[in-house]
């Protein structure tokens, strides 16, 4: 196999994307500026935009080497890319580190007593890359479990590396990009349903009634689509022994992971301890009213009673200090990257180069549906940083080189003369 040549200047820039993931770092920026504005020892924060703009311009150089190869490349590279984070996320089980508040997790990447980065957060490209190349391959559009167990596999493997760490808040947007791809490749509804249904089964089964009823509405599923009876079978049995088993795992749950979920259920259940980040974060939002309390002058971050608040609770920092001006503003520009990635994809020159780029899309969704969820608690705290605005240089780079990715499909798709409006 010889290596496909780098590509010439792109024939187009889209710059509609281009421009929205600019405006949506230097909001980004902004933000992890105001976030080190304290009125007590800020100790990390204070610097952090410093070293964000510094991964801002590494990420930009990245982006730049990846927009001047082409699709071919990128598609060359999905396989070396995965093998690697797969490499990396396994060395992590044995020689990672933690970091902030997860201290006891096993997700850095540390050399000589420095953290490089999160290997995860690139793996979150590199298999969006490899699932497109494994779907883009198979014979037609599957129509059964068994057919799946490629792309699967390609999710699967790092997903259970990543839950080793442990790190379910990555874990869920590996799912969500596993599934994004899968239903842009046209898998059928139903089949997507039944591939969720353990899952499905893991949450409602601490509710006998709402698991009972699930499970019924599950076989009504199965009789109608009818699957293999041996596929319909298993996962019938699946469901059943998922269900009996949740509430024995609720027992061996750590007391802080109960905690995380009641607190989701009800913030009041433990307000000094596992409920208070979220708490602070609703008053920050509820305090900031329409406009805000003024660009770095929000009291909850300047007196020190918000946590994490230059990392996964950024949002909160925006709530409070632009107001649900500011938060329409953010909002806005995530649905215009959303919407122009989708347009991206529609127009992919071929099917893995549409699979890539809602794939790509479909993990910054989960990342703002579930960052933003936690900080309103919609969403139990797992952990997840919000797409360009979350401090994290690694995350940053990861996040450019999609829109570099992105940007060099666009520049290949059909429908360059169409202005490239959204």
């Amino acid at each position: 196999m010889t290596l496909p040549r780098l590509g010439g200047r792109p024939a187009t820039i889209d710059y509609p994307l281009l421009l929205t993931a600019l405006l949506l770092s230097a909001m980004g920026l902004a933000m992890v500026y105001s976030a080190g504005q304290t009125d007590i020892a800020a100790g990390a924060a204070a610097a952090a935009w410093q070293r964000q703009l510094v991964w801002f311009f590494v990420a930009l150089g990245s982006a730049f080497v990846v927009t001047r190869s082409s699709v071919r490349l990128i598609e060359w590279v999905a396989w070396p890319a995965y093998a690697t984070s797969v490499v990396l996320l396994a060395v992590l089980l044995v020689f990672g580190t933690g970091a902030g508040t997860a201290e006891s997790m096993k997700g850095w990447l540390t050399i000589g007593g420095t953290r490089i980065g999160q290997p995860s957060e690139l793996a979150k490209v590199a298999v969006a890359l490899m699932m497109a190349k494994v779907l883009a391959g198979m014979r037609g559009t599957p129509r059964s479990l068994v057919e799946l167990w490629k792309p699967l596999l390609v999710v699967g493997v790092p997903f259970l590396l990543i839950m080793l760490q442990p790190d379910l808040g990555t874990g869920l947007v590996f799912i969500g990009i596993a599934f994004g791809m899968l239903f842009w490749a046209g898998v059928p509804w139903p089949l997507l349903i039944m591939l969720a249904s353990p899952g499905v089964s893991l949450v409602f089964a601490f509710n006998t009634s709402v698991w009972g009823a699930w499970f019924l509405v599950l076989l009504a599923l199965l009789f109608w689509y009818r699957p293999r009876p041996i596929e319909g079978v298993l996962l019938a049995v699946l469901n059943v022994t998922i269900g009996v088993v949740a509430p024995l795992v609720w027992d061996k749950l750590n007391i802080y992971q109960q905690r995380r979920l009641l607190v989701f259920l009800d913030p009041q259940y433990d307000p000094q301890r596992a409920g208070y980040q979220v708490l602070q974060s609703i008053y920050a939002i509820g305090s900031g009213g329409f406009t805000g309390k003024g660009y770095t002058l929000g009291t909850q971050k300047r007196l020190g009673f918000l946590p994490a608040h230059y990392t996964d609770f950024i949002f909160a920092v925006v709530g409070e200090e632009l107001g649900f001006i500011g938060v329409s503003i953010a909002l806005s520009l995530f649905l215009a990257l959303f919407l122009r990635s989708t347009r991206v994809a529609q127009r992919g020159s071929d099917m893995f180069a549409s699979l890539v780029a809602f794939g790509l899309a479909t993990g910054w969704f989960v990342h703002v549906v579930v960052n933003i969820g936690m900080t309103l608690n919609l969403m139990p705290i797992t952990g997840i940083p919000l797409p360009f605005f979350s401090y994290g240089g690694s995350f940053l780079l990861a996040s450019w080189l999609s829109v570099a990715v992105l940007l060099r499909i666009s520049a290949e798709g059909r429908g360059q003369a169409d202005g490239l409006g959204l």
